[in-house]
């Protein structure tokens, strides 16, 4: 699984363009709204608010959700698929260690996302070990779904981004990454309560924001625990499925 994940962490910085851009793009979204719900008065409050959603949303998102549709791509194109089926690299460690990488990059967002906010005066307030935990189940949610999409539908480069923003941007929009749920419609609230992102982006809020505990965010945490357990189970197959396809070809 090692061996898997530091191929891929070194495949992404050979190709620095796109871990700069995995960079600039939460950085930016993070200074633009926590500077806009300051609102001209302190901006400690506003980036205490907005690091976690714009960590789960913006950096996590697209980092492991499109960041593994765009790994299988290549891997697909570059034909590395036929060598892993030659060697003796079990599926499930070739699985396991994409998760281990991108669980790293997702360490190295969350320490870029609150040293900005820390900056500003943002802090996080509560449990290091229950935010490890929610970023790690938001993480392990995020490439079962990238695995899914990937493994199915994206069978070129060209075709990464479509599921992507399709399926991704109106559950960022909906899950409360960019202004409070609250300001939904009650129907369109409700709804999001079946939204993973909603739950993620509540989770690590109360946890970062308001330093609530264990108990405060079991709900949260139970909902993630589900999803991100049949994410996974959902890439897994159709990872199977597409190495299957693979050893026909």
């Amino acid at each position: 699984m090692s061996v898997v994940a530091q191929r891929i962490l070194l495949e992404l910085w050979h190709t620095r363009r796109s871990l700069v851009f995995w960079v600039l793009f939460p950085a930016l979204m993070l200074l633009l709204f926590g500077l806009i719900y300051a609102d001209g008065e302190g901006t400690g409050d506003s980036f205490d608010d907005m690091a976690p959603s714009i960590l789960i949303g913006a950096a996590l998102f697209f980092s492991c959700l499109s960041g593994v549709i765009t790994v299988l791509v290549g891997e697909r194109e570059r034909h590395t698929l036929k060598r892993v089926l030659l060697s003796s690299l079990s599926g499930r460690d070739y699985f396991m260690g994409i998760v281990a990488a991108f669980c790293v990059i997702a360490a190295g967002q969350a320490v870029i996302v609150y040293g900005i906010a820390y900056a500003f005066g943002g802090r996080y307030h509560g449990s290091l070990l229950l935010g490890t935990v929610i970023v790690i189940l938001s993480v392990m949610a995020y490439v079962g779904v990238g695995f899914f999409f990937g493994a199915r539908f994206a069978k070129s480069t060209e075709e990464v981004n479509g599921p992507v923003s399709a399926i991704g941007v109106p559950l960022l929009v909906l899950g409360g990454t960019f202004f409070p749920p609250d300001m939904l419609p009650s129907y369109l609230y409700k709804a999001t309560h079946l939204n993973p992102v909603f739950h993620m982006n509540e989770a690590l809020r109360e946890v970062s924001a308001m330093g609530a505990g264990w108990a405060a965010v079991a709900d949260h945490l139970l909902f993630l625990a589900v999803f991100a357990a049949a994410s996974l189970l959902a890439g897994t197959r159709s990872y199977q499925r597409m190495m299957a396809r693979e050893a026909r070809l």
